[in-house]
């Protein structure tokens, strides 16, 4: 049964959410910002986005910390990748929830494995806890918390379940926009919603940049405007497509491409 979380602690998580919301116009952007806000709301050695292929067992992640996890670690990993406990758990089940590994085996009797000598002792780390955001059959995506010395506490996980099922929607959101890119193209800077108020040329160059997964930071920079000022072109912009959100305004920029 999960801790229930003070009010302090879901604003927190909610904060969290919408940060990465903000930046998930991509799979990458949704990864890159995914670690590094979660680590503020849940604090550790490593944090990482991880997916595994359940089917050839190997894992790739995307890390808040860069070069922490050698080649030599990377196939140690994978060699024990049908024995992780969080594999285990987690691995096309549909009914997954976050876990540490201390839920599913004492700590004493982890650190008596292979997995453990072979990998995470080397990168000095004695506990995980894994957020599974999507399981199907052949792949198992998770945000992987990493510390060493103190496991996480009974808040920590209660964070990041409130807030994994909507990590889990952003993440195939990203997924479907990364898609959609691919086969259609960015939409050109020329293109305006078909029987709706024309967009102005800055509000296409806005969108247009939104729809390559760029932050209204990122956006900002590029266009030498500031950051308020792009977010002011998102709501004319969301007004004249008839939609609330980002994700929503370049799902039909790119509709209106194709």
């Amino acid at each position: 049964m999960l801790q229930e979380l003070t009010r302090r602690d879901l604003r927190a998580a909610l904060d969290t959410l919408h940060t990465i919301g903000e930046a998930s116009a991509s799979v990458d952007g949704f990864a890159r910002h995914g670690v590094a806000s979660l680590r503020h709301l849940v604090s550790g050695e490593l944090t990482t986005l991880s997916i595994c292929n359940l089917e050839t067992g190997h894992r790739s992640v995307v890390s808040d910390v860069p070069g922490a996890i050698a080649k030599r670690q990377i196939e140690a990993f994978d060699h024990h990748f049908h024995e992780h406990p969080l594999v285990l758990a987690h691995g096309r089940n549909p009914r997954a929830e976050t876990r540490r590994i201390s839920d599913l085996l004492r700590p004493a009797e982890f650190q008596r494995t292979a997995l453990f000598n072979d990998y995470y002792r080397p990168i000095r780390i004695d506990h995980a806890m894994a957020v599974p955001i999507h399981v199907d059959r052949t792949c198992l995506v998770s945000f992987v918390f990493n510390r060493s010395k103190r496991d996480f506490a009974d808040r920590d996980r209660a964070c990041l379940e409130a807030i994994r099922p909507h990590l889990g929607t952003l993440y195939r959101l990203s997924r479907e926009m990364d898609g959609a890119r691919a086969a259609w193209g960015v939409p050109s800077g020329g293109q305006n919603p078909p029987g709706g108020e024309p967009l102005t040329a800055r509000e296409r160059d806005v969108l247009q940049w939104l729809a390559n997964g760029k932050t209204d930071r990122d956006i900002a920079q590029i266009l030498a405007i500031s950051p308020r000022t792009v977010h002011k072109h998102l709501q004319r912009i969301y007004e004249k497509l008839g939609v609330e959100n980002r994700t929503a305004a370049v799902m039909r920029a790119l509709s209106v491409a194709a």
